[in-house]
C-alpha cells in the first residue's frame, strides 16, 4: 500500500489514532461521576455539582514540566513526568485551598512514538487518580522538524473548585507571630534542572548513572524522584484547624516552585509582615548539599532557583503551630517549623 503524503511528510494520522484508542480504557479509573461524554471529543464536559457549595469558585491553573524532560529523555523514562505535570498543577491550586476536578495535558512531539506516549499517559492517570482528579482531554500534537529528535514537551491545565468563605487568602489573614512550617519535596521537583544540569553534568562531570555518595539511586533516578503532591494533605489540614467564621489554623500557604523561597512566599504575605526562614532548621539532602558545596553558587540564590527540600510552607497560627506540625508528620509527611512572620515589607528574609 503507497503511504500516505502526509505521513511521509512526517506526521502519521492513522498511527495518532491507533495509539489514542487505547485511551478510554487508560482514562477509566480517572473517572469522576460529574464527567460527561467520552473521551476524543471536541471539548471535555464536567457537570460542577452546585449543590455541594454555596459560593463556588474555580481554580485553574497550567504549567509545564520544564528542563527535567531532559533526564527523561536521557534515562529513556517516562512513566514519571506525566505524575510530575499533575502534581505540581494540583499543588498550585491546593494553595487556595481549592480541590482539584479536571486536568487536561498537551503533548507536542517530532514523532510519536507509541511506548513512550502510553508510558507517559499512565503517569497522568497514575496521579490523576490519587488526586481524585478526572483526565477530560487534551491534545497530541505530531511536528516533525520542530524538536530534536525523541524529545517532546509536555504542559498541563487543572481546574479546581473551592467554597468562597473556605478559599485561603495569605496577604488577609498572615499576622505578625504565625509560624511557618516547611513540608518536605522529594528532590527538585520540577524547577531549577537547567542550572542543576549545569553544575552535576557541565561542571563536576557526573552522568545519570553515576553513583553519588549518599544518594542510594542512580544520579539520573535521583533526579527523575516524582513531584510530591499535597493536595490530599491540605484538603485534611483546612477540614481540621479552619472553621467557617472561626480564628484559622491555616493561614496561608506557599507552593515552593519556580523562585524558590524567595520569590514564591511573598506571593501571600501582606505588605507589611516578612517571613523569617531559619536556614538549619532542616536537614539537607544529600542532593541540595552537592549543589550548595559543588555549585559556587550564591547562597541567596540557591533558595531562589532550589525549593532545598521543601516543596510546601504552611503559615499556621503561632498557638496551634505544634497541632499542624503533628498532623502533617502523622500524614507521612516529613515536616518542621522553619521559620516565623515578622514586621516588614513583604519579603522573605533568610537567617
Amino acid at each position: 500500500m503507497k503511504q500516505k503524503a502526509y505521513a511521509a511528510a512526517g506526521v502519521d494520522i492513522d498511527l495518532g489514532n491507533r495509539v489514542k484508542a487505547t485511551l478510554p480504557q487508560l482514562l477509566a479509573s480517572t473517572h469522576r461521576r460529574e464527567v460527561l461524554g467520552k473521551v476524543g471529543g471536541f471539548g471535555g464536559l464536567f457537570a460542577l455539582d452546585v449543590r455541594r457549595y454555596r459560593q463556588p469558585v474555580l481554580v485553574s491553573s497550567v504549567d509545564g514540566v520544564g528542563t527535567k524532560l531532559k533526564l527523561a529523555f536521557a534515562m529513556d523514562r517516562h512513566d514519571t513526568i506525566g505524575q510530575d505535570l499533575v502534581n505540581h498543577c494540583v499543588n498550585d491550586i491546593a494553595v487556595l485551598g481549592a480541590e482539584p476536578l479536571f486536568f487536561l495535558d498537551y503533548l507536542g512531539t517530532g514523532k510519536l512514538e507509541p511506548h513512550v506516549f502510553t508510558d507517559i499517559v499512565k503517569g497522568f492517570v497514575k496521579a490523576c487518580t490519587e488526586n481524585n482528579c478526572s483526565l477530560i482531554g487534551g491534545e497530541t500534537a505530531q511536528m516533525p522538524g520542530f524538536y530534536q529528535k525523541g524529545e517532546y514537551d509536555l504542559s498541563g491545565t487543572i481546574v479546581g473548585v473551592v467554597e468562597k468563605s473556605r478559599m485561603l487568602d495569605g496577604a488577609r489573614n498572615i499576622k505578625r507571630g504565625d509560624a511557618i512550617i516547611g513540608i518536605a519535596s522529594s528532590g527538585l521537583h520540577t524547577n531549577g534542572y537547567s542550572l542543576a544540569r549545569k553544575i552535576l553534568f557541565d561542571q563536576l562531570k557526573l552522568k545519570v548513572t553515576s553513583r553519588v555518595p549518599g544518594i542510594k539511586a542512580r544520579l539520573g533516578d535521583e533526579l527523575l524522584k516524582v513531584h510530591v503532591s499535597y493536595g490530599p494533605l491540605v484538603q485534611s489540614l483546612i477540614s481540621k484547624f479552619n472553621r467557617p467564621g472561626k480564628s484559622n489554623g491555616i493561614r496561608g500557604l506557599a507552593h515552593i516552585t519556580g523562585g524558590g523561597f524567595i520569590d514564591n512566599i511573598p506571593r501571600v504575605l501582606p505588605k507589611s509582615l516578612d517571613a523569617i526562614i531559619r536556614l538549619g532548621s532542616w536537614e539537607l539532602s544529600p542532593l541540595f548539599q552537592l549543589l550548595r558545596d559543588k555549585g559556587g553558587v550564591d547562597g541567596t540564590e540557591l533558595y531562589q532557583v532550589f525549593n532545598m527540600g521543601i516543596g510546601m510552607t504552611v503559615v499556621a497560627d503561632g498557638e496551634k503551630a505544634d497541632a499542624v506540625l503533628r498532623a502533617i508528620q502523622k500524614a507521612g509527611h516529613p515536616a518542621w517549623i522553619i521559620g516565623e512572620i515578622a514586621k516588614g515589607r513583604g519579603k522573605t528574609q533568610l537567617r
